[in-house]
């Protein structure tokens, strides 16, 4: 297969780079766009040097899949050409996740959705991944909603600097380096200083009061599990962490669910994985999943405020099951 890489120099372009050589996907000509800027650089797959050449029209000629992690804009102005071009866009962006007949998918729940964007109507050869906040929560929500269905979820995220690209993570360091030095740093990607410090989600603030992140949670969980009624809401949080995200969540289920079944339903749900020590009051922690695949969970407790309601922690490297590694997924089961 003829696979494209658009944002190839990208943090998430270099974790699809990895996960497609991990994953064994059957790659047989490789080619990797980004910006006239970066047009030039070298890239290894495995054990092969490739050039990143700039991305333009013509850039998925012969190509079958094309791996989109360049923002919203640069999605919006090449769906055309690639979709034109018979290729699959599996988008990392927010540019389609809303649109009508574009399936927005995470394999481990809604893996027929994805063998939409192959036909010729719906979703016309496109396929949006989720907000990462969203799969991570999802990951660990979506087979307890299955058991006893969601009503209401409260959600409070720990964001990680990956979330903003990789010049945030650069800056996560630079400005970490500085502090301690006792020297001034002047942000220049996020608007606050970062090092030993944390602030609400960086992302557009709405006229009510919730930012684009938090409302990306609200309406993408109700399209992927297709479930209108759910109530949601969320705080978002940007904290002083490389690459992921960890998040605390409170959900009121319809039917009673008790903290034993939830804990036998997430042991045996695919992509997920419970890590906790009660005793040592040790849980999941970004340091423990980063460079991991599954979403962990643990720390599942009753709400002793409500019934019917539990309290869950769950953490998901956010440049792997968050964006790159569900995009590859996502292609998996489009083509399988």
């Amino acid at each position: 297969m003829k696979v494209a890489i658009v944002g190839a120099t990208g943090a998430v372009g270099v974790e699809f780079l990895q996960v497609l050589e991990r994953r064994n996907f059957p790659v047989t000509e490789l080619v990797l766009l980004a910006s006239k800027r970066s047009a030039g650089t070298t890239m290894e797959f495995k054990g092969k040097k490739y050039t990143v050449t700039e991305l333009t029209k013509d850039s998925f000629t012969g190509c079958q899949l094309a791996l989109f992690s360049a923002g919203a804009s640069i999605s919006r102005a090449f769906r055309e050409a690639c979709v034109n071009a018979g290729c699959l866009m599996v988008d990392n962006s927010s540019a389609f996740r809303m649109e009508d007949g574009v399936p927005l998918v995470v394999p481990e729940i809604n893996p027929a959705e994805a063998k939409k964007a192959l036909q010729k109507n719906g979703g016309k050869g496109v396929i949006a991944n989720p907000n990462c906040t969203t799969i991570i929560a999802l990951m660990a929500l979506a087979p307890l909603h299955r058991e006893a269905g969601i009503k209401r979820l409260v959600a409070a995220t720990y964001q990680a600097a990956s979330g903003a690209g990789h010049a945030a993570m650069e800056e996560l360091k630079d400005s970490t380096r500085a502090w301690l030095d006792g020297k001034e740093y002047t942000p220049k990607v996020l608007p606050h200083p970062y090092a030993f410090n944390l602030f609400p989600h960086n992302s557009a603030m709405g006229d009510n009061g919730y930012c684009e992140e938090e409302t990306k949670l609200l309406k993408e969980s109700k399209k992927i599990l297709g479930d209108d009624s759910l109530k949601i809401t969320g705080t978002c949080v940007r904290v002083p962490v490389l690459r992921t995200h960890a998040e605390a969540l409170n959900v009121e289920f319809k039917k009673p669910l008790t903290v034993e079944r939830a804990y036998e339903i997430l042991n045996k749900a695919p992509g997920v994985t419970v890590l906790e020590d009660r005793a040592k009051n040790r849980w999941a922690m970004p340091i423990d999943v980063a460079g991991k695949d599954n979403v962990h969970v643990g720390r599942i407790r009753k709400d002793l405020s409500q019934d019917n309601t539990l309290e869950l922690w769950v953490v998901g490297d956010q440049l792997l099951k968050g964006a790159a590694l569900n995009a590859v997924q996502c292609a998996e089961v489009a083509f399988k």
